[in-house]
């Protein structure tokens, strides 16, 4: 026989208080309300009676599915797991649920996945996917969906994001190059569509006009997708373009460690040839062959500061925030002098 489920009345009961105590108990946002000593034992009652919320009766009563949508561009990509548990590890503080959904950067399945998320009810959205210009996510602004975009943003100010200082990583990394003796400095620039590649060139074109660096268009080229694939196309571009170069600035980890295969392909040596530099700090970049010089981002407290604000406008904060957070320069064995000659 189906055990019965525990209801609220009988952890109340149970308890010796109102129901509307036990309500306010153990609902996170509410909970302050009641003497700290009174919640502690309802929430124990509640366990000791293995007592579940029903969420579709909370549903109906709040308007509320206590469920946030999450969309990341690819999941294989190891940035997005530590800023998923990020997300979820603050969302759980408010009794929120994430639901996780993935575009392959696809942006049709970010429509798709937006639309899904939006007809479930979702209390809001946080989005890894998003592109500079991005109609999907105008139309879930429009239904005044509560919206925070992570690691990237789109070119709008009043849709909160929750980002990482591109410029002052690109400065470092060419600071860094440029203090090594590279004059002749090639990027493979990430899509332009998405802010990251957007801001990282635009930072690489500033920067190495301040540095006096060699300035040849055929120094940079654009990687179609944040993956090995387009980092290994990238470096064979460059070397098709005919301008000579001895390191190369990648837009992320990911074309880095495509570069560095096909120098090797290539027979050239990384980085007794040709230097290289990603960005992001993946895990395993120092576990590599060479480890990988990178720009480290704050990968989980992203995904906290990102929860805790989409948490801020449900509780109704209307205006819009933008949260960027420092970075860090790693220098590991995939940068050194340049070679005279």
């Amino acid at each position: 026989m189906a055990k019965k489920r525990v209801t609220l009345r009988e952890v109340a009961q149970t308890a010796g208080v109102h129901i509307s105590t036990v309500s306010r108990a153990l609902d996170p946002n509410t909970r302050h309300l009641i003497n700290s000593e009174i919640v502690s034992r309802i929430v124990k009652i509640s366990q000791d009676l293995d007592y579940r919320r029903n969420a579709a009766a909370f549903s109906l009563k709040t308007n509320q599915t206590r469920t946030i949508g999450v969309i990341v561009p690819d999941i294989t990509n190891a940035i997005f797991p530590p800023i998923i548990r990020g997300i979820e590890d603050s969302l759980a503080t408010g009794g929120y649920l994430a639901i996780v959904g993935n575009t392959d950067g696809v942006h049709e399945r970010e429509q798709n996945l937006l639309a899904t998320f939006l007809a479930r009810g979702v209390d809001g959205l946080i989005l890894a996917s998003v592109e500079r210009e991005d109609d999907a996510v105008e139309r879930a602004a429009s239904e005044n969906t509560p919206i925070v975009t992570v690691n990237r943003q789109v070119d709008r100010d009043n849709v909160s994001s929750v980002a990482h200082d591109e410029t002052e990583g690109i400065r470092r990394v060419l600071t860094h190059l440029a203090s090594l003796g590279h004059r002749k400095i090639a990027m493979i620039a990430g899509p332009q569509t998405s802010s990251t590649g957007a801001r990282r060139y635009a930072a690489f074109q500033q920067f190495r006009s301040a540095l006096r660096l060699e300035i040849d268009e055929r120094l940079v080229v654009f990687a179609a997708s944040y993956n090995e694939a387009s980092g290994e196309q990238g470096v064979e571009e460059l070397i098709a373009g005919g301008a000579d170069f001895t390191a190369v600035v990648c837009g992320n980890d990911r074309l880095a460690v495509g570069a560095i295969a096909t120098l090797a392909r290539l027979k050239l040596k990384c980085p007794e040839d040709i230097s290289v530099t990603g960005y992001n700090d993946m895990s395993m970049m120092d576990r590599i062959d060479p480890p990988l010089t990178t720009v480290r981002i704050q990968q989980y407290k992203m995904g906290r500061e990102a929860g805790a604000m989409l948490q801020r406008m449900i509780g109704g904060q209307t205006q819009a925030q933008h949260i960027v957070l420092p970075v860090e320069l790693m220098i590991r064995g995939s940068t050194a002098a340049r070679r005279s000659g």
